[in-house]
């Protein structure tokens, strides 16, 4: 019997890629149709944005501990939240948290560790990309990294927060993010990290310069391992 998969979510896009990606890889694992159980609980999105805008991390942390309290209670086993910038409140909630966690960045760290990557591309939102939430992963593994530039950094977040938390996919929005992965392999990155989680569905392999390191999916099949862990 696979533990059952508690996910903490935040903006809808991502979330909902994590939780296909979850649904339709988990039958190849579990066969046809199958996967782990899951459960979701979401705040809205503004009361996330109001705590970050103010840069309250701790707010921000009593609302994922709020969303896990409710993810107990339905049954999950651990935890997973498949936005990355929300991941800066995680060394206060984990000490207080009724159930473990998976880390999104140690995701992608230990990936980009087994592919023999060296520097990585850093690209999120601005609050995610100023932040050690994937330096300090990275570190751990001995891997080097890039932030955007500061132009970079604003630009990356309006899209994100204006457009792809909206469902806006636009070519301009493709178009740009090509060119600051292009501009990360002329500056020595031989991989840049989707590191917000709608992002993968705007860049992938074939249009990016770089090999990509998927945030949204890698996190999804690394809680599918866990939840298998259990299972005779």
């Amino acid at each position: 019997m696979a533990d059952h998969i508690g996910i903490v979510a935040c903006s809808a896009e991502g979330a909902a890629l994590c939780y296909r990606t979850i649904c339709v890889e988990g039958a190849a694992l579990l066969g046809a149709h199958a996967h782990p159980e899951v459960s979701m609980h979401t705040h809205s999105l503004a009361d996330y944005m109001q705590c970050i805008y103010r840069d309250d991390w701790q707010g921000v942390g009593e609302l994922m501990l709020s969303s896990a309290d409710k993810l107990r209670r339905s049954g999950a086993a651990f935890l997973i939240c498949p936005d990355n910038t929300l991941h800066q409140a995680l060394p206060s909630v984990e000490p207080r948290s009724p159930l473990p966690w998976l880390h999104i960045a140690a995701v992608v760290a230990a990936r980009a560790r087994e592919l023999g990557y060296q520097r990585l591309g850093l690209t999120g939102t601005r609050y995610l990309v100023a932040s050690n939430v994937y330096p300090d992963k990275l570190a751990e593994k001995g891997i080097d990294f890039l932030r955007p530039t500061d132009a970079e950094r604003e630009e990356i977040n309006r899209i994100i927060m204006q457009e792809l938390v909206c469902g806006r996919f636009t070519p301009a929005a493709i178009a740009y993010f090509e060119r600051v992965i292009l501009r990360m392999k002329g500056a020595g990155c031989d991989a840049v990290v989707l590191g917000c989680t709608e992002i993968p569905l705007l860049i992938n392999d074939e249009n990016s310069a770089l090999p990509t390191l998927d945030s949204t999916r890698l996190l999804a099949r690394a809680a599918l391992r866990r939840a298998l862990q259990s299972s005779p």
